[in-house]
């Protein structure tokens, strides 16, 4: 098994827009390209086919892991590559996917999206199963994770995934919270569906809502798990832009010890001092701005960190360069206020 290249395996529905970069990006390193169409109206699966790949069809449920699970069984291989139609890998160029694996495990792949929650083009990495040895199946109707005990290990094979960007994000938006809902319906405790709601609430700027989800699914983690991290991070941003500043105070010092390292948290820490700031202004000036500026040189220290699960590029550059630059005027400005 520790040979043979894999076979990529996507789900797709119209997807014409990039099927073909998703199919380009993986020919030459997979022996085998498989498309699991789930009702294109547009020509998703005529540019499939013209791109090499074997086309199956499959009735929608409202279940990504019957999907993904029946192009498994299609598939019937040995490694199988799970891309997405709006993923594409970084570089094919060299990759002996034999060297990677010696037994069955999982690989974990970086996946960089290009978030425009912003207004900025930013990178957010995660690192995700994405290539699944025979016989491993997909649990979750939606945000599924392979079924599996196996271990997994980092590959440093890198996955770009433009799905994020505002018109994506328009379309899919609607129908992802429906079906999260539903799975909490069957499943109400569950953090990590509470968490990907609070994304939803968030990305409609809803933030109390989902700071709502993002506290419940804090709550609720059984153990350290991988999206501890951007799940910490959210909580507290929208927990400041909600107007519970105190309560992200509180938290931040929490998980402080764990997070010393991640310029994220110390990024979200540093606008929540900046938050109590405006919220108190007589203590502005000798207390919460200073220690939004020594958050933020602590974030420069760190240094931008793509292995952190969630972060956001510029966290440790220049978005917190900006953010000092930002200080430092309302700092200047009120020393100014005070000697005249």
């Amino acid at each position: 098994m520790s040979g043979e290249r894999p076979t990529l395996v996507v789900i797709a529905k119209d997807e014409a827009r990039c099927i073909a970069r998703c199919l380009d990006s993986a020919r030459a390193v997979t022996d085998r390209m498989l498309v699991l169409d789930t009702g294109s109206s547009d020509a998703t699966p005529d540019i499939a086919r013209a791109c090499g790949a074997e086309v199956h069809h499959f009735e929608w449920v409202d279940d990504f892991s019957a999907a993904r699970n029946r192009a498994l069984e299609l598939a019937n291989a040995g490694w199988n590559l799970i891309l997405d139609a709006d993923e594409w890998l970084e570089s094919a160029e060299g990759l002996t996917w034999g060297a990677v694996f010696g037994q069955p495990r999982l690989g974990l792949l970086r996946v960089v999206s290009i978030d425009q929650s912003s207004g900025q083009n930013l990178e957010v990495t995660s690192w995700q199963p994405r290539l699944l040895p025979r016989g491993v199946r997909y649990q979750g109707r939606i945000h599924e994770q392979p079924d599996t005990q196996l271990p997994r290990l980092k590959t440093g094979i890198s996955i770009f995934h433009d799905g994020y960007m505002k018109e994506q994000m328009q379309r899919k938006r609607g129908r992802n919270r429906a079906l999260i809902e539903q799975s909490l319906a069957q499943d109400p405790q569950d953090p990590y569906l509470l968490y990907q709601l609070g994304t939803e609430h968030e990305g409609l700027k809803a933030f109390v809502e989902a700071a709502d989800c993002y506290r419940q699914a804090l709550a609720r983690l059984p153990r350290a798990v991988a999206y501890e991290h951007p799940l910490l991070v959210r909580t507290l941003h929208c927990l400041c832009r909600s107007g519970a500043v105190d309560e992200a105070l509180g938290l931040m010092e929490r998980y402080a010890n764990r997070y010393d390292h991640s310029p994220d948290f110390h990024f979200a820490a540093g606008n929540a001092y900046l938050d109590k700031a405006l919220r108190d202004p007589g203590q502005a000036a000798q207390r919460w701005l200073p220690l939004a500026v020594q958050a933020w040189q602590h974030c420069l220290a760190i240094g931008d960190q793509p292995e952190l699960e969630g972060s956001v590029q510029g966290r440790g550059s220049f978005l917190a360069d900006h953010n000092l630059e930002v200080v430092s005027r309302l700092m200047g400005e009120h020393k100014l206020a005070l000697a005249m």
